[in-house]
């Protein structure tokens, strides 16, 4: 399901005094199986951008064009099928859960499509299973007795469950201990993995995009301001840094040693990277 997005523009409260410019001539492409990073600092237009993409938002100008149906002109069940296929995980979602149960939480959008008992459960266990969550332990329990982690496990699948092409999560890990965070991005890193499933993730934290992302959208002042690689983005140090954003802490280390003159490469951004480098510098030692 390729998503295009070309010259969108968006605008809040149009001809009136608090008219805001949100999003300004954006444009990119995201193919099937792309796991993508969405970065920039508050205000950028990043919740903007991605309530476009399952037309919650309608565009004040430009295109959305998403599996080749063009957002703004689309409504009834056509637009209920795209939102079938982009599912939409909103930051903090656990606090959207109200029913007494998990399965009944997670089994609520499959039984507003009208899918049969059998096909509920089955889509239900599989959701569960996808966010490490074991059915017959957790099916029967309160959602408001178990842990945040497990909870904001419990919202994501709810979103699974109704089988999406395209998963797009604002700042998922947000509020989480240290635990529950690692336990949430690799959960999301499986399912990317074992699934195919088009992968975005908005995070402010750089470290946690530069492990996960195939590719990296930075957004500022409501338009694209650098789109590539974590490699090709990280190498923007300096401009990433002018508009408030960070770049990896290790990336930081290897830089600082190459301004003292040891011969690095540029494009060291994660500790896996860094640990094979100093073992290449090694010759191999730190393998025995």
């Amino acid at each position: 399901m390729p998503i295009t997005v070309e010259s969108l523009a968006h605008i809040y409260m149009p001809d009136s005094p608090f008219k805001s410019v949100a999003l300004n001539d954006v444009s990119f492409n995201i193919d099937d199986g792309e796991y993508i990073g969405l970065i920039g600092h508050t205000g950028s237009g990043k919740s903007t951008l991605i309530q476009h993409l399952n037309g919650l938002l309608k565009p004040s100008s430009g295109r959305v064009v998403i599996d080749g149906i063009d957002l703004a002109n689309t409504k009834g069940q056509a637009l209920k099928d795209v939102r079938r296929n982009v599912g939409l995980v909103f930051q903090y979602p656990e606090h959207q859960l109200f029913e007494e149960t998990v399965y009944r939480d997670i089994s609520f959008g499959p039984k507003n499509y009208g899918l049969s008992q059998s096909e509920i459960d089955e889509r239900v266990a599989k959701a569960m299973a996808l966010v490490g969550l074991d059915f017959d332990k957790y099916k029967d329990r309160s959602p408001f007795e178990i842990s945040g982690g497990q909870r904001r496990r419990v919202a994501i699948a709810g979103v699974l469950a109704i089988n999406p092409k395209v998963l797009i999560l604002d700042e998922p890990t947000a509020g989480l201990d240290p635990k529950g965070k690692n336990e949430i991005l690799t959960q999301i890193s499986e399912l990317h993995k074992n699934s195919n499933i088009t992968i975005i993730l908005v995070s402010h934290n750089m470290d946690e995009i530069a492990r996960l992302a195939d590719r990296i959208i930075v957004m500022d002042k409501g338009t694209i301001a650098l789109i590539g690689t974590p490699a090709q983005i990280y190498a923007e140090a300096d401009k990433l840094e002018h508009m408030g954003l960070g770049i990896p802490q290790i990336t930081k280390v290897v830089n600082l040693l190459r301004q003292k003159g040891l011969k690095l490469p540029q494009d060291v951004y994660t500790i896996q990277s860094a640990r094979d480098l100093i073992f290449e510098l090694l010759g191999g030692r730190g393998n025995a």
